[in-house]
């Protein structure tokens, strides 16, 4: 919505602003805001999402802040240019504690990376996607969960009580004469993945991964032989923290075009010749299925 994206743009300048003056209490930022629309946005119809995104960030900026030094360990808050950080505050502000109705994780995360190319320098696009991409997976929705809408404390649910919820993938293999491909889906969060997704009521882990696979890459696959699971933790809107157990297996198809579907988060599919692999950025926990895939196909 390219009003949003102009509302955001305004709150990012007087954000600028107040970081760049020692971020003053006593600052009329409201008044500031008010200053900045009228010159950066004549016209602008939409005040009170800018005001109300504008003081939700401030009041929350030193919760922000602490998530951002934990997904970026290797740069310092007053290492990072006051343009990328303010404009990190506005994505995992929206990210982590902005209505999902209004603002889903994929317009947050790819606001904030527009932000960061029109803005910041010739990497923030590269770093702020990685921040954001990095707390998404890794930190899930921090501080949001943790207090009800009555202000009570909830009770951290043990991992062991956490529910359950079943999925299959593949690692998708195909030749093309000497050469063996993988095949691979791209998300949001700059990271290659497999392509994976829930199983159906009453089927089949095997029959649900040649569906997914079907659905996400555009192609039909042969079950090969299973490659083992991985689990992890993740955050669901409704259910809190989840667990999420992947059954994966090699997969054989046709080096056919792939045909990316409309899985949300994902961006494009490709295939890569297992030497280009290494250089990928691939999340660590598919590391070793994708390890024992290439084994297998070597031969090893």
């Amino acid at each position: 919505m390219a009003n949003r994206h102009l509302a955001r743009s305004t709150v990012l300048q007087t954000l600028f602003e107040w970081d760049f003056n020692g971020r003053r209490p006593t600052d009329d930022l409201e008044g500031v805001l008010e200053r900045d629309v009228a010159e950066f946005a004549p016209g602008m119809t939409d005040l009170h999402f800018m005001k109300e995104l504008l003081r939700s960030i401030v009041e929350k900026r030193k919760d922000i802040d602490t998530i951002i030094e934990k997904a970026a360990p290797d740069w310092p808050l007053d290492k990072i240019s006051i343009v990328d950080r303010n404009i990190l505050r506005i994505g995992l502000y929206e990210l982590l504690f902005a209505d999902k109705g209004e603002v889903p994780e994929k317009v947050a995360i790819n606001e904030a990376i527009e932000l960061a190319k029109t803005y910041g320098g010739e990497n923030s696009g590269k770093f702020v996607n990685g921040v954001l991409g990095s707390v998404y997976k890794e930190l899930g929705e921090p501080g949001k969960d943790a207090v009800s809408k009555k202000g009570k404390r909830k009770v951290e649910v043990p991992f062991e009580k956490m529910p359950i919820f079943k999925l299959c993938g593949a690692v998708v293999y195909a030749r093309d004469g000497a050469d063996v491909y993988l095949a691979f889906v791209h998300d949001i969060f700059g990271h290659w993945t497999l392509s994976k997704g829930k199983i159906e009521e009453e089927e089949k882990v095997e029959d649900g991964t040649v569906r997914k696979v079907k659905e996400e890459l555009g192609i039909d696959v042969v079950i090969k032989e299973p490659l083992g699971n991985n689990e992890y933790v993740a955050s669901d809107p409704e259910k809190g923290k989840i667990r999420k157990q992947v059954n994966y297996f090699l997969a054989e198809g046709k080096f056919d075009n792939l045909k990316l579907g409309s899985s949300g988060g994902l961006d494009d599919a490709r295939w890569f010749k297992m030497a280009d692999i290494v250089s990928l950025n691939i999340y660590n926990d598919i590391l070793p299925i994708v390890t024992k895939a290439v084994n297998i196909l070597l031969g090893k």
